[in-house]
């Protein structure tokens, strides 16, 4: 970082004298009187600083200086610009609005750009930030009995940034001896973070953040060089040097936020550049570029990209002389060819195969597949938020067709989709995935109960979908976390619970599922939890709430006494809905209109096909209690691996002191502790699957595992899991969605093999006909 004004105690930086660079000799400013005197380097040879419309030459001329060559255009070269051998005279008439000159308005945004070049020029001695760091935090020696003004009003304290930290002033930055200065952070702010995300990922801590390499003649930057382990730097600055060209491996300084390439001699930038998302300063005044990458178009929190001095593409340099950064950047970004596609991925088979061959021998073997995907709500699909993102990859227009693309490539027995808006469920997802033999349950969040009809199909919620000519819906219920919360005797009384957890209304569809030829029973969780960090004791009670009732559940329905052998059809076959879904009655949705978002099943022509009788019948199964039955748990739990909702998940219980409670009182939670009986396992975390290394979330400012598959390993077993996006191709791309992957999740899938319980029901009659009337 640079200040605007000379650091204490620096009133000129002289150029060294072994330096031939006209840029760095001292230039000799004629002053009343004759004398003559050191001063700053112009502004740019040969044109006029243009201010408000007005041509206002250089206060330091006439310049006695030698030819500078280093500048290849006018800074202003669409605009009508005096020439080289204009006096001064005819600069100052100029300015008083002579007749031969019509100089149009200069854009604040351009006005803006020749200001930070001037800056930058001006810092081309050895170390200059570093020393105008140092400088200026020394400390000032204070008088024995310092003198105030009574009438002075105090400053208000700075203001509390989104981190918690107040913004440090830049004259508190230490600096080492090497030239490094400690924790400067550029002026410019970026836009406003992501919202209802995952947050970024904080750079590595380190006592100092920025690096002054710049005036020391540095000729070549090998690509080996210990400079890109430096991952925690947030300014980085190698103006004025000798550099021809960038290795790409600067991308690996991923928290960059200030990049100075100014006064090298670069023809090219590496497009690798363009990874550099946290950037809202690049500046690259001074150089021979006569292009800008493309790929740049990914830096959607550049403020300001600095071209000045540069021979650079006419069109390019208007758009950013008329419109400023921002424009050149969305027009790279929507302009940015698609390059190469990703590799398939593949099923991963985690079985051996002497185990493959005994399961295809098998008559009996019955195995069930299931993909759990968040594919992004329209509504949370701004630029804003995914400024990377061409915009017509992020338009629904597009993105609808490439997940139904990817719900068909795989075609699985059962499909939990979230982030799914009314709006998308009833006019996309029902209509498409029916003609693929797809039914479906869905409930959206509850705040659309308060909303106008227009704005309520905007709001997103889970939906699940199964294939009806091999599965029949049971049960349904909706789990509102809010709700359940609201009814737990020892939450009642406690601050958290009202402050914390009542404002969030996520939700769970738990489908209760049976095997038309089989009689298999599944139970399945559809969940969607809290996403800030901030908020991990609500994660965590959300998790714990959504597993008791899912107990309960899984339970009540082991009662239920097995179907009636194939063949037989009852008089008139309907869904049993549950009585009660978090004291909201289910079958009120049932009976809603076709429009109603609750509840609402899609259609599939295989309903009016008869099923074909199983060749051998075979006793359905009894469940004896709720564990028996095959259960998967599946979601965005917005939750990494070293995390309590993932303790809890797959080690069965919580202790009452876990860190993810954050000190919060939540009745028996935070007394007993959480635990549950369910055996579950993540499908990810079998032998031989990707585990810790499969990414389910991608975006400019994270990425991790933060979407899962539970399932009950007593009576489950995973055959093979869909593999990870290729990491040479994550490595290429800023983030999701994109142009191949249309949400910022990815989905993840599975198929498992069913343990069939010990207890069977023992072979039954056909039911005599004329008393099933």
């Amino acid at each position: 970082m640079y200040y605007p004004q000379q650091s204490p105690g620096i009133p000129h930086k002289l150029a060294n004298h072994h330096d031939n660079n006209p840029w760095r000799l001292p230039m000799l400013v004629q002053q009343p009187g004759g004398q003559t005197a050191v001063g700053p380097p112009p502004p740019s040879p040969g044109y006029a600083l243009y201010t408000n419309g007005a041509l206002q030459h250089h206060p330091h001329h006439p310049l006695q200086h030698p030819p500078l060559q280093h500048h290849h255009q006018n800074s202003m070269s669409h605009y009508p610009s005096p020439p080289n051998q204009h006096t001064h005279q005819q600069h100052l008439l100029a300015a008083q609005g002579s007749p031969a000159s019509a100089t149009p308005v200069v854009s604040p945004q351009w006005q803006n750009q020749l200001m930070k070049c001037e800056m930058v020029r001006a810092s081309r001695s050895p170390h200059h930030r570093a020393r105008a760091s140092a400088m200026a935090s020394r400390t000032v020696t204070k008088s024995a009995i310092p003198i105030t003004n009574p009438n002075l009003v105090k400053p208000p304290p700075p203001a509390e940034q989104p981190n918690g930290n107040a913004e440090a002033s830049p004259d508190s930055s230490p600096v080492n001896g090497n030239g490094t200065v400690v924790s400067q952070r550029p002026s410019t702010p970026g836009p406003l973070v992501e919202a209802s995300r995952p947050t970024a990922i904080k750079p590595p801590e380190n006592t100092w953040t920025s690096l002054d390499m710049g005036g020391v003649n540095i000729k070549n930057l090998p690509s080996t060089s210990g400079l890109f382990r430096f991952t925690f730097l947030i300014n980085l600055y190698l103006n004025h040097n000798a550099l021809q060209s960038v290795p790409p491996e600067i991308s690996k300084l991923r928290h960059l936020e200030l990049l100075d390439l100014s006064g090298n001699g670069l023809s090219s930038l590496p497009p690798e550049l363009g990874m550099l998302t946290q950037l809202k300063e690049l500046y690259l005044f001074d150089n021979h570029l006569t292009t800008i990458p493309p790929q740049f178009g990914s830096l959607h929190q550049l403020q300001t990209l600095g071209i000045e001095g540069n021979p650079l593409d006419q069109m390019l340099k208007s758009i950013v002389q008329k419109d400023g950064t921002r424009a050149l950047i969305s027009y790279l970004r929507d302009n940015c060819p698609v390059d190469f596609d990703p590799p398939e991925r593949v099923w991963k088979t985690l079985l051996s195969p002497a185990e493959e061959e005994a399961l295809a021998k098998d008559p009996n073997v019955e195995t069930c597949s299931i993909m759990c995907y968040n594919i992004l709500c329209e509504r949370c699909a701004t630029e804003k938020i995914y400024g990377y993102t061409p915009s017509w990859a992020l338009a629904w227009s597009y993105r609808k067709q490439r997940i139904l693309d990817e719900i068909i490539k795989y075609d699985v027995d059962f499909l939990c989709l979230q982030e799914v808006d009314i709006a998308q469920y009833e006019d996309f997802f029902t209509p498409n995935l029916a003609q693929h033999g797809y039914e479906g349950v869905f409930w959206p969040k509850s705040r659309y109960k308060t909303m106008k009809e227009a704005d309520k199909r905007l709001v997103d919620g889970c939906a699940t979908f199964f294939k009806a000519d091999k599965y029949k819906l049971v049960e349904k219920h909706l789990l509102e976390f809010s709700a359940l919360a609201m009814q737990r005797q020892d939450f009642k009384k406690t601050d958290d619970m009202f402050n914390r957890v009542l404002g969030k209304d996520h939700l769970a569809v738990v489908s209760l599922l049976e095997n038309k030829i089989t009689g298999t029973r599944f139970v399945i969780a559809n969940t969607h939890i809290h996403w800030d960090a901030a908020y991990r004791d609500v994660k965590l009670v959300q998790v714990a709430l959504l597993v008791e009732e899912v107990e309960k559940i899984a339970h009540h329905f082991a009662k239920y006494p097995p179907p009636a052998p194939p063949g037989f059809v009852p008089p008139t076959p309907s869904i049993t809905e549950a009585p009660v879904a978090n004291g909201v009655e289910d079958a009120s949705d049932a009976s809603a209109s076709a429009t109603s978002p609750d509840g609402i099943e899609a259609s599939s022509p295989s309903q009016s096909q008869p099923q074909t009788p199983a060749p051998s019948y075979r006793p359905p199964p009894i469940y004896t209690d709720g564990s028996k039955i095959p259960l998967i748990i599946c979601g965005d739990f917005n939750s990494l691996i070293p995390s309590g909702v993932y303790e809890f998940l797959n080690n069965g219980s919580v202790p009452p002191t876990h860190e993810d409670f954050m000190s919060h009182t939540y009745g028996r939670y935070t007394s007993e502790g959480i635990r549950h009986r369910l055996g579950l396992k993540s499908a990810y975390s079998a032998p031989g699957a990707p585990g810790d290394l499969l990414i389910t979330n991608h975006t400019s400012t994270f990425h991790g595992h933060i979407d899962y598959l539970w399932y009950s390993a007593a009576n489950m077993s995973v055959n093979k899991v869909l593999g990870e996006i290729d990491p040479a191709y994550l490595e290429k791309v800023v983030g999701f969605p994109n142009p191949h992957f249309p949400s910022d999740h990815v989905s993840i899938a599975a198929e498992f093999r069913i343990k069939a319980p010990r207890e069977t029901a023992p072979p039954r009659p056909p039911p005599n006909p004329t008393s099933a009337s």
